[in-house]
């Protein structure tokens, strides 16, 4: 499948100028350093074709262990929040289903990523929010071996929500617009 140069492009500005840059995932630095990051850009509208591509996807990193991750980038569809909260948790199960639990795990974000017990108009949102809906999976035994050597793992999502919150929404939302911009 032909990859958007657009989607991808403001992708790895987002992690760069956001993941990275105020250390939202303190993994991530070496990842894009070391150029393991794999983009891939899925243009399905249908949650089922969705979920097979991010099969495809783990199958893809099992026959490539020089990826450390990949971020499956949902370009076109999903762009109602509670519609990709659908496809998160079909693809959840389907992980399970198809023999890839202990081996990968989602994560996921959108441009309208809401926390379950947040207001909308919370900064820490911001923290999961990102320019395309997008399915992040992650090696398991990879995630669980840089926990083990960060000293306070637990800090990290409170952290995160204190930086969010403090520098505030429209912050936040200038990066991400900033993120469009620099295609």
């Amino acid at each position: 499948m032909p990859q958007s140069s657009d989607a991808t492009t403001e992708m790895k500005s987002w992690v760069a100028n956001v993941i990275v840059k105020y250390n939202f995932c303190p993994f991530a630095r070496k990842e894009v350093e070391n150029n393991s990051i794999h983009y891939h850009v899925c243009d399905t509208l249908n949650i089922e074709d969705a979920v097979l591509e991010m099969i495809e996807q783990c199958i893809h990193l099992n026959q490539n262990p020089n990826i450390e991750t990949t971020l499956l980038i949902l370009e076109k569809g999903f762009k109602d929040f509670d519609a990709f909260l659908d496809l998160v948790d079909l693809a959840n199960a389907m992980l399970v289903a198809q023999g890839f639990e202990g081996q990968y795990q989602l994560a996921n974000f959108h441009p309208d990523y809401v926390f379950a017990d947040s207001d909308e108009s919370d900064a820490a949102n911001y923290t999961n929010r990102a320019p395309f809906p997008t399915l992040h999976i992650i090696r398991e035994p990879s995630m669980a071996q840089a926990l083990e050597s960060y000293d306070d793992p637990d800090s990290i999502p409170e952290n995160n929500i204190q930086l969010a919150r403090r520098k505030g929404i429209d912050f936040w939302q200038q990066l991400l617009e900033n993120c469009h911009k620099n295609r």
